[in-house]
């Protein structure tokens, strides 16, 4: 039987802490990316008999490339997403001691045993200390039991496997511990009344992350969903048949749109008009709604996304050290340009009537869980990674601070207008590359040929989306309140792939 312990001190007092782990979102907020996916959150939170289920891969580096490869696998094969290299981990809680305790275990999984006690004391007036144990057996009893009676190399093998299984353990609650600290530092800097905020687009990349990161803050969520209605907080709506009830947004304060089809693939004409209406139709869908409701006089708003695309592929020209694009910057001429300004104006028929709206243009989001870096690690991991194009800017932002964009401007009532929602330090694609290569300690020295883009994404995608340099500043979400949580490359890639 191994002992694992774990210590986080938070600066926050143990009502407040405990209360964020009664709240939906937790296990969402806390699972680390590079290490699987949340198959089912808790069904009753942390109450004993509550479960939950997760789809865990294979540990360190390997099980990073093994995920990656298969995601790019079937994102180019156009298999289910849900096909993941991933043991399924049943947990169920047992034990709780409100304000000081609780308990979970593994149901069933790749484990022999599981116990895991999250313990909650007092550290002065207004901290916490919070304590993981885990009591875990890396095999079955009777396998454990072999292995131990067995020669010297049987026992020594066991003994190395529970090394590396408590250095994955101090990584993945290393992330844990990072996380839980920024978001109770976001949810002090936004305290006031909890909001019921709708959230379309909310099974995404950043939709997840989203919801979750809300429901910690004890706001109430409301899914948008184009299937059959579960749950009290789901609404439906169909952006393709216009199908959406308004009256379903009327105890809605904020109204958040997530939704649009991936941007990917080769830019066929189907494939473009598919990008284009998956925006457009749902953007003016809701504008139109929540416009509808504004006779009642409830303040409302819209926070939709965008893209730093709105300013087109090459903005800057030839120039090697352009200024920063800033919001006032001019929209660019090109399909995705194109796009996203379509996509800000479908905003209008609730700007005008008196709806606060945020657009959001959204940088390259960093996480291995999709996007850029799941498409980047099957090759950085094998050791034959490197930049994509040279000279090009490359405006990144973090799973986490897009969500905390997306979050504050939901929460900040002073906000309106286009923001950028980017890192303040964008880089070149080969600071970019060397950056990578070193946080996962890998060689960044063969550049993708400039064929490579174009044979899977055609001349006009592999210019737009792998030709695409935009250097653009953070300035103004900076000047609205955000803090950022990782201001430099090297800061959010450590964080996302727990290095």
């Amino acid at each position: 039987m191994g002992t694992f312990r774990y210590t986080t001190r938070l600066p926050h007092p143990r009502s407040e802490v405990f209360e964020w782990f009664q709240r939906p979102g937790a296990l969402m907020r806390l699972n680390p990316p590079f290490g699987g996916t949340v198959r089912q959150e808790p069904s009753r939170g942390i109450e004993p008999g509550s479960t939950a289920v997760l789809g865990m891969g294979a540990p360190g580096s390997a099980g990073m490339w093994l995920g990656s490869s298969a995601a790019l696998a079937a994102r180019t094969l156009g298999l289910p997403p849900r096909l993941r290299p991933e043991v399924l981990w049943h947990a169920r809680h047992t034990a709780l001691v409100p304000g000081e305790s609780f308990t979970d275990v593994m149901a069933s999984g790749p484990l022999g045993s599981w116990e895991h006690t999250h313990s909650f004391r007092d550290a002065g007036p207004d901290g916490t200390v919070m304590e993981d144990n885990v009591e875990y057996r890396l095999l079955p009893d009777a396998l454990a039991g072999s292995a131990a009676a067995s020669v010297r190399p049987a026992r020594a093998a066991v003994a190395l496997a529970e090394e590396r299984f408590e250095r994955e353990l101090r990584r993945f609650f290393g992330y844990r511990s990072r996380t839980l600290r920024a978001d109770l530092a976001f949810h002090h800097r936004h305290a006031g009344p909890p909001r019921t905020i709708a959230v379309a687009g909310a099974s995404g990349l950043i939709g997840r992350q989203l919801c979750a990161l809300l429901g910690g803050g004890g706001h109430r969520v409301i899914r948008l969903v184009r299937g059959q209605v579960r749950h009290a907080d789901e609404v439906f709506w169909d952006p393709e048949t216009g199908a959406l009830d308004p009256e379903d947004l009327r105890g809605c304060d904020v109204v958040v749109n997530l939704a649009g089809a991936t941007i990917g693939g080769r830019f066929t004409e189907a494939n473009k008009e598919r990008i284009r209406r998956s925006r457009i139709d749902g953007t003016t869908l809701l504008a139109e709604a929540l416009a509808g409701l504004a006779a009642d006089g409830v303040a409302r708003a819209l926070v939709c996304g965008s893209a730093v695309g709105y300013y087109g592929a090459t903005p800057h020209g030839k120039l090697r050290n352009p200024a920063l694009l800033t919001e006032d910057a001019p929209a660019g001429d090109d399909f995705l340009a194109a796009v996203c300004r379509d996509w800000e104006a479908a905003c209008e028929p609730a700007a005008r009537a008196g709806v606060r709206v945020v657009n959001v243009r959204t940088g390259l989001v960093l996480t291995p869980a999709g996007g850029l870096l799941q498409q980047l690690l099957p090759l950085y991991l094998a050791g034959v990674g490197g930049r994509l194009g040279s000279g090009e800017w490359q405006s990144w932002v973090s799973i986490d601070d897009i969500a905390g964009i997306f979050a504050h401007a939901a929460l900040d009532d002073s906000m309106a207008g286009p923001f950028n929602g980017v890192g303040p330090e964008p880089v070149r694609a080969a600071e970019f590359a060397s950056t990578l290569g070193s946080v996962l300690h890998r060689p960044a020295s063969v550049p993708v040929p400039a064929f490579g883009p174009r044979l899977l994404l055609g001349a006009e995608g592999a210019h737009i989306l792998a030709g695409a340099s935009q250097r653009a500043s953070s300035a103004a979400i900076e000047a609205a309140g955000y803090d950022f949580r990782h201001r430099t490359l090297p800061q959010a890639l450590r964080h996302v792939l727990g290095h």
